[in-house]
């Protein structure tokens, strides 16, 4: 009762209009001209697809500070619109791998059957007769009595794992979140914890549907030169050799050594579960090259006028692929819809509150984050050197990949029922005459894929939530239609280019005008919103008012 009673009072503080001013001036200033202008401008051929670290990333962060300066916000940093992010790109060359199974041998072949890589800073990474152990899906997860590690030392030892979380096909959804992928399904956890419980390497088995992407997406990502920010220890603190195994080679493996793979998938999926040692060991030589570089997250921010120290983050990150393999004579990944819609997004909501008449009263900052196609990276190093206090960040509200199909019915929750921002969207989009949604493929875990997350691990309740499942005109079919097509012919390809006669903007300026809303409450009341009582998130929260 008492739970809710403060959950109504909540509701009564950040719904009351009283003394808040007319936000129409802010919300007419949300136009199509503008998004167009600025979608075209980022995504133009002369910016080589916004790579971090390349000579394209000058010309993409003067030109959004450029715009910051223009629409009338203060650099953030000082007087300076540019947080430096120190990154290194380690370019691996792995060989095969030979494992031992007693008197027996498999030799795995790398791409084929597996990928590896290594974020240590050393010229040398060497598995020498490693020993195998089986750890089900890598979890060590007391809310739910599940500890994939327990009792096993894993000093000098390569933990086996299944990609996902137990919950993913499970009839009981209170088992983690049935289908929906929990922060303990995603491959950067996996390794994380590997780390923590002193593993030497760290595999994980693909499979499709339970990663939500295809072996494919996993190797072409594995044999470039992987970007990391710069470590202090050179990550010492991860294992020494992180990996893929395919379905197959697992699958062969296993077989070797008497085991099912569908058996022990369906054994590890019990809270009982403990892991055991496989009569295997590995052998495996990665050979590396680094080089170093500095980029940047562009911010601006609106000081503000009581409370200048909390803050809400709007984010939306600047960075895409660059110049890369040529398709129909193109090479070019301008990204305009992966990012420059969003881009889009954010730079009207600043010129919303410009607009205004009175400040906020909380600070907001707008920013570009670096290095998101390359594991969100700007984002993560913003977070662990904020320019305000993380501990009195209100809100992070960012988007990423928004579709200019048209108007939308729908406000798509990605991430459903993580916090309370979903209860304030909730009653804006309703004024709106929209509904909310939860993002209809939870299971590949793209919560845990864009900007707003380093902020969610830090505490900072995160909202990814953008129109993307039912257009006013031709509804959810033609919705999923074209999101499959844009996915299948553009996303990630020298396709995603703007352009002026299919473009429709109206569904962003729908989204933008409920984040303006949404943030100027937040801006203007001294709530600060919380997470939902079944979030994992819900005991990171910190706040020192």
């Amino acid at each position: 009762m008492k739970q809710y009673l403060l959950l109504v009072l909540a509701s009564l503080i950040i719904s009351c209009n009283i003394g808040q001013p007319d936000l129409s001036k802010g919300m007419q200033s949300i136009n199509s001209e503008d998004m167009a202008r600025y979608v075209e401008n980022i995504s133009a051929d002369s910016l080589l697809g916004r790579k971090p670290g390349t000579a394209a990333e000058q010309i993409a962060i003067d030109y959004l500070a450029k715009e910051f300066e223009r629409i009338g916000l203060k650099p953030a940093n000082r007087d300076n619109w540019f947080q430096e992010v120190p990154l290194v790109s380690v370019t691996g060359k792995p060989s095969n791998m030979k494992i031992k199974l007693g008197e027996k041998s498999l030799n795995l072949a790398y791409r084929t059957d597996f990928v590896a890589f290594s974020r240590r800073i050393k010229k040398e990474i060497t598995l020498n007769e490693s020993g195998l152990v089986f750890a089900g899906f890598g979890i060590d997860a007391p809310e739910f009595g599940k500890n994939d590690f327990e009792g096993l030392d894993l000093k000098g030892k390569t933990v086996l794992i299944f990609v996902n979380d137990p919950g993913f096909g499970a009839a009981d959804t209170t088992y983690f979140k049935g289908n929906s992928m929990t922060y303990y399904g995603r491959w950067t956890y996996k390794y994380e914890e590997a780390a923590r419980k002193g593993a030497e390497a760290v595999f994980i088995i693909h499979e499709s549907e339970q990663a939500g992407y295809p072996y494919s997406v996993v190797l072409n990502g594995a044999i470039i030169p992987k970007l990391y920010l710069q470590p202090d220890d050179g990550y010492k603190n991860r294992c020494a050799v992180e990996g893929w195994f395919t379905y197959s080679a697992a699958d062969s493996l296993l077989n070797l050594l008497g085991y099912k793979i569908t058996e022990l998938k369906e054994l590890a999926k019990k809270p009982d579960f403990k892991p055991f040692e496989l009569n295997a060991s590995l052998n495996l030589n990665i050979q590396q090259s680094f080089e170093y570089s500095v980029s940047n997250n562009v911010i601006g921010m609106i000081e503000g006028s009581k409370f200048k120290d909390e803050c809400i983050i709007y984010s939306a990150h600047w960075d895409h692929l660059g110049v890369g393999n040529v398709l129909d004579g193109d090479s070019i990944y301008n990204g305009a819809v992966d990012n420059g819609t969003a881009l889009a997004w954010m730079l009207e909501i600043a010129e919303a509150f410009m607009k205004m008449d009175t400040k906020p009263e909380r600070s907001i900052l707008f920013m570009a984050p670096t290095a998101e196609e390359q594991g969100l990276l700007g984002a993560e190093y913003y977070v662990n050197n904020a320019l305000l206090p993380i501990e009195k960040t209100v809100a992070n509200i960012n988007n990423d990949l928004m579709l200019p199909l048209g108007k939308w019915n729908d406000v798509m929750i990605t991430g459903y029922n993580q916090s309370e921002l979903e209860d304030m969207t909730a009653e804006i989009a309703k004024r709106q005459g929209r509904y909310l949604v939860p993002d209809p493929n939870p299971q590949t875990g793209m919560f845990y894929r864009a900007d707003h997350f380093p902020f969610a691990k830090a505490g900072v309740p995160s909202l990814f939530a953008r129109g993307n499942v039912d257009l006013v005109v031709g509804g959810k079919a033609l919705a999923a239609a074209k999101e499959k097509e844009y996915l299948e012919t553009m996303y990630h390809k020298p396709t995603d280019e703007y352009s002026k006669d299919t473009y429709n903007f109206e569904g962003i300026i729908q989204d933008a005008q409920l984040a303006f809303e949404l943030g100027w409450k937040l801006a203007n009341s001294r709530y600060f919103p919380g997470w939902k009582k079944d979030s994992e998130f819900k005991n990171k929260r910190k706040v020192n008012k």
